[in-house]
């Protein structure tokens, strides 16, 4: 059985105002994907990698993974329409190439703290129960609103988890899952899990961090360049 990362890296970053899409910026001399990368390839279970890229950035992509000896990376895929046809894409892709039985991790591109543990956890879970979502605990108050401007109502936060990704499938599964969501006329689901919700599946947890950030504006750069300080500082310490 097989161990895939599945990277998404076809979007193009509008809302970080940049001149290059946000998986290609470059962060203290490494380009952000470069870091998404070296967490798979440094894994001991993952087997391979293939990345959704963006078009036109193929060849830049190949460079970098030359460059930085991604030497698990064998497929590098179109992206799609949007995020659910990027997903799907890459499904089909690793569908011609792998056995229905394999696990494929799909993760964000623009995700480059994911630990060790956290893909570890994925992978377990998903053995264990047919799919794994990283998740996290919801912390914060969360009201309901109609307009953006004024809320009336609010949700249990022990009811809510945040999803993060990798989130973990049998490859069998989540192309079977995306056919029959095509089939239905669902075709912008804002992730897999939520895919799978709207197909009336339910889906299971495993562990996230809040470490592991997204990077959507300016400021998750910001943070995202002292999440790698104080990880140069604990190794310092030994």
């Amino acid at each position: 059985m097989a161990n895939i990362a599945l990277i998404i890296a076809g979007g193009s970053g509008v809302r970080m105002h940049q001149d290059i899409p946000k998986q290609f910026l470059t962060v203290n001399e490494k380009p952000v994907i470069v870091y998404t990368l070296e967490a798979f390839q440094n894994h001991a279970d993952i087997d391979s990698i293939a990345v959704v890229c963006l078009e036109g950035w193929e060849q830049v992509l190949r460079a970098y993974a030359n460059q930085f000896n991604i030497s698990k990376l064998e497929y590098i895929v179109k992206g799609g329409d949007n995020g659910q046809g990027s997903i799907r894409n890459g499904v089909y892709e690793l569908a011609q190439h792998f056995n229905k039985d394999d696990i494929v991790l799909i993760h964000d591109a623009i995700r480059p703290m994911v630990s060790q543990e956290i893909i570890s956890d994925c992978i377990v879970k998903t053995k264990q129960y047919g799919c794994a979502i990283a998740t996290i605990p919801c912390a914060e108050a969360m009201l309901s609103t109609e307009d953006g401007k004024i809320s009336t109502g609010s949700y249990p936060r022990d009811n809510l988890k945040r999803t993060q990704t990798p989130q973990g499938f049998y490859l069998g599964d989540i192309c079977d899952l995306h056919k029959r969501a095509l089939e239905a006329g669902i075709t912008n689901s804002i992730a897999s899990c939520t895919l799978k919700i709207e197909m009336g599946e339910q889906v299971y947890f495993s562990a996230g961090s809040e470490k592991n950030i997204k990077l959507t504006t300016v400021d998750d750069i910001d943070i995202f360049k002292a999440l790698l300080l104080a990880k140069r500082s604990d190794w310092l310490k030994g």
